[in-house]
């Protein structure tokens, strides 16, 4: 019997595969999640600050709460994303959908928040909770497939990750900067503006997931075939990807033309709220994030960076006119032309066959 368990134990080990790269995401996604939720619960104020949420707002203290309580699951949120990244390139795309958090967060919510009166704070801590049983989920499928522990530190491939995450790095801030500032402006229009934005945010936030669920495989397909050098098959999935973006976007905005009108209830009860909600126009970014997927499937990061980095320079100046002069709903106008810009920076690089996409014009 303890020969049969000494040979079978060994088996899984052999059948475990060793990817460094695996092993470095999840090291730096640890340290990175610590390091982030140090530098949000030390700044929290003065980031509200920012956020237009000034010391004499009634938000002030339920917000600093909030985003503290928010921040001690910034470990486990990085730690899951480098954990979702490695299994969907290994092609599991399964797991990521079953660990996730969502059904745990919607019956924890009202526990919280009603039965315990927690109110934001339960909120926040259902969230928390919800994020370390993703990352538990996570890690306990991937140790079935991979050596998550190196067997030295010099199997680590940071200088490679420093790299490529420089380049995601200076693109993720062009990115949410954009976004935050148009936080901070429905935030300094007062709090009945931005509990219209918040809602309408959130709506645009599931119109995104929508799309990654057609990016995410497109990138780990393209990524197999550009490994293979197989540029017929890569042609035909950015080709496919993108037609199915387009009719999911096309989808979205007739769904979203009628249902933001008559859905808006679900969310709140306020008709001054209510009011402004209806005329927020939540932007259909499906093709910007399909594009986003092709582009990381050929391993474009510069280009997706710098280009990222042009189109909010421009989005920030339109923000900024079409706040001021036509306030809530200029908010929405500037935020559409903004998925509009990425939309076409993605299409660009495609279209004119540069870059990695060369073979086309070939």
């Amino acid at each position: 019997m303890m020969t049969v368990t000494a040979w079978t134990l060994k088996f899984e080990h052999k059948t475990r595969r060793h990817i460094p790269s695996a092993s470095t995401a999840l090291t730096m996604g640890s340290i990175l999640g610590l390091v982030q939720a140090i530098l949000l619960i030390s700044s929290a104020k003065p980031l509200l600050n920012f956020m237009g949420v000034g010391p004499d707002s009634l938000m002030l203290t339920h917000a600093t709460r909030y985003l503290t309580l928010r921040s001690l699951g910034a470990p486990a949120v990085l730690l899951s994303l480098a954990m979702q990244g490695v299994l969907r390139g290994l092609k599991d795309t399964k797991t990521p959908l079953y660990a996730t958090g969502d059904a745990t967060n919607i019956i924890l919510d009202p526990v919280f928040i009603f039965i315990f009166h927690l109110g934001v704070s339960g909120a926040a801590i259902a969230h928390v909770i919800s994020q370390y049983l993703i990352t538990a989920i996570l890690f306990w499928r991937l140790m079935a497939q991979i050596d998550v522990v190196p067997p030295s530190i010099k199997h680590l491939q940071f200088g490679r990750f420093l790299k490529n995450g420089f380049l995601l790095l200076l693109r993720v801030i062009a990115v949410t900067f954009c976004v935050t500032l148009a936080a901070s402006m429905a935030a300094h229009l007062g709090p009945t503006p931005m509990a219209a934005f918040q809602v309408c945010l959130q709506v645009w936030l599931a119109t995104s997931l929508l799309a990654d669920g057609l990016a995410v495989p497109g990138q780990a397909i393209l990524a197999s075939a550009f490994a293979r050098k197989d540029y017929n098959k890569a042609a035909a999935t950015a080709s496919r990807v993108l037609q199915l973006g387009l009719v999911l976007g096309l989808i979205l905005a007739a769904a979203l033309g009628v249902g933001l009108t008559f859905g808006a209830k679900l969310f709140t009860r306020d008709a001054s709220v209510l009011s402004i909600i209806v005329m927020g126009i939540p932007p259909i970014n499906t093709l910007a994030f399909v594009f986003d997927g092709v582009n990381f499937g050929a391993s474009d990061f510069a280009y997706s960076a710098f280009s990222m980095v042009a189109v909010p320079v421009l989005s920030v100046m339109l923000l900024s006119i079409l706040s001021a002069s036509h306030g809530f709903i200029g908010i929405w106008i500037a935020l559409t032309m903004y998925m509009s810009l990425r939309a076409f920076a993605g299409f660009w690089r495609f279209g004119t066959g540069t870059g990695p996409w060369n073979f086309l014009w070939k």
